[in-house]
């Protein structure tokens, strides 16, 4: 009697319990996402013209959700936004992203949502008397996303070190600026700035070629030995575990605006056009599109070189073992490098 007097108390208690837990495990409403410039960005440009996130994210059961758009100049900054919690997802080059991974993988742990691209970078200047890097003098300013930590001031690094010989690899660093790809592109283009180089990507590297005296220094294929990955997606674990079917709901749609833009480059390319207002044509996009070098993908593509230089010269403390260390699962089936 004693136990069925007092089951129906317990029960209720139970059950508020429960109810308590069923709400604090509840994923998030709000979704920020931060991108940076250039046709590179492109997956995420679709995902968001399209509402793609919403589309999935209804589908798994989540209702409406709001989702966040926000720009950035560089992934040093977008770090500091991910790690206080402002964004749930960053974006960027490999080189700011694999920097965030060693720092946290023993306390917050970002990882690797997906690999978004591979496409070189080049290193463009209107200085005549520069044909490669050791013609650079004290005089010449380099423009990239970010002094030190972009993709393109390591990749500047890599081949210093091989130009200038071992434990030289920050011979010109003093040179570089820290402008995001448009404010680079202006500054080279101006003829006026103290800024002659532009180290940057798609599509601001092919508009400063069509412009009359400026050459290209460097290209990243070179340097790395072959293609490789531009551009990652990252997040942080706490937010992936506490939002899994949010998380499952981003990876969906951003593999449907990857194939978008490889099965209809037409469009993808007016998409970009329109989204970002460019003054460029369509045709000039489709011609980057086209370009056998530029390929969105997911699949990560010598991550590793990036991480075994940045590792070298101290830049980074921990190195994995293989580049699934550093993606969540979703990512690890695929042949990456």
């Amino acid at each position: 009697m004693r136990l069925k007097k007092f089951g129906l108390p317990l029960l209720v208690g139970t059950a508020v319990l429960l109810g308590t837990s069923t709400g604090a495990l509840a994923e998030i409403k709000t979704v920020n996402i931060a991108q940076q410039y250039g046709i590179s960005y492109l997956p995420l440009m679709v995902m968001q013209d399209k509402g793609l996130l919403k589309i999935e994210a209804k589908a798994a059961g989540l209702g409406d959700i709001k989702v966040n758009w926000s720009k950035f100049a560089g992934g040093n900054v977008m770090n500091d936004a991910i790690l206080s919690g402002d964004l749930q997802f960053a974006s960027g080059g490999v080189g700011p992203f694999v920097t965030l991974w060693s720092k946290t993988r023993d306390n917050v742990v970002v990882k690797g949502v997906t690999a978004m691209n591979s496409m070189p970078l080049l290193l463009n200047t209107r200085n005549p008397a520069v044909k490669t890097i050791k013609d650079f003098t004290s005089k010449d300013r380099i423009a990239l996303p970010a002094v030190k930590v972009s993709i393109q001031a390591i990749t500047l690094q890599m081949a210093a070190e091989k130009a200038f010989g071992p434990g030289q690899q920050n011979k010109l660093d003093a040179l570089t600026v820290t402008q995001s790809h448009p404010d680079g592109m202006a500054a080279l283009l101006s003829g006026s700035s103290e800024i002659d180089s532009h180290f940057t990507s798609p599509p601001y590297q092919y508009i400063e070629l069509s412009k009359p005296g400026i050459h290209t220094v460097l290209n990243s294929f070179d340097v790395l030995g072959g293609p490789h990955t531009f551009n990652v997606v990252w997040a942080t674990q706490k937010f992936v575990k506490a939002n899994p079917k949010t998380y499952a709901a981003f990876v969906k749609a951003f593999d449907k605006a990857i194939d978008f833009i490889n099965n209809d480059k037409k469009a993808a390319a007016e998409l970009y056009v329109r989204v970002t207002k460019s003054k460029e044509p369509v045709s000039f996009f489709m011609k980057i599109l086209n370009d056998p070098n530029v390929k969105f993908t997911t699949t990560p593509q010598n991550i590793m070189k990036y991480v075994n230089f940045m590792n070298h010269i101290g830049f980074i403390k921990a190195k994995p073992a293989s580049w699934k260390e550093l993606f969540f699962p979703n990512v690890q089936n695929l042949p990456g490098s």
